[in-house]
């Protein structure tokens, strides 16, 4: 296996690639680090805790452990892969999705362009923990600045997660999913 990885390393075009990737994800465990400002990441691993016991285990896996402290990427691919379940029930009930399902590549990419503007879920988590008293001097811009931020953070996780795919190796957002899950192993096996 390691005079695979040796070799690997000797082919320019394998190796630019990999580092390409390795370099992404360095990138999404540091946005993994910094909190977002005006949130309480103690309450929010408190109240997850409370609400919802062992599996705050299994979500914080998906996220590398960044929903439990908030980061700026704390939503991770999560309301991506939501957005995309839900756009994949949509094209069974809408006639004009399933047309662009059936449309190819250009159908691909409008359906994924859709897709990408149902990342609002940032919205409905903060306005749920501004409610519960866990975001700090609780106000509209406090609340707007909260959700461009996770917005954000998750536009950027995605983006990269595309990148990765492009221009590294394998799918890149199942290669983030994969970092995130084995970041958090060794804090696992410790509890």
């Amino acid at each position: 296996m390691f005079k695979t990885l040796i070799n690997a390393f000797k082919v320019q075009d394998i190796r630019r690639r990999l580092l390409y990737t390795f370099f992404i994800l360095v990138v999404v465990r540091l946005g993994s680090l910094i909190t977002v400002p005006g949130i309480s990441a103690d309450a929010i691993r408190e109240y997850m805790q409370n609400a919802l016991g062992d599996s705050l285990n299994i979500f914080s896996s998906f996220t590398g452990g960044s929903f439990e402290q908030m980061s700026i990427f704390a939503l991770s691919v999560t309301p991506y892969i939501t957005a995309s379940i839900i756009i994949q029930l949509l094209t069974i009930a809408i006639p004009a999705l399933e047309e662009l399902q059936k449309d190819g590549e250009d159908g691909r990419k409008k359906i994924t362009a859709i897709t990408r503007y149902m990342i609002l879920e940032s919205a409905g988590l903060v306005v749920g923990f501004g409610n519960k008293g866990v975001i700090e001097n609780y106000n509209f811009w406090t609340v707007l600045c909260i959700v461009v931020i996770l917005t954000a953070g998750s536009a950027i996780v995605m983006w990269l997660g595309e990148r990765a795919t492009e221009k590294g190796v394998g799918n890149g957002i199942s290669v983030i999913l994969l970092i995130n899950i084995v970041s958090t192993m060794p804090n696992d096996f410790k509890n």
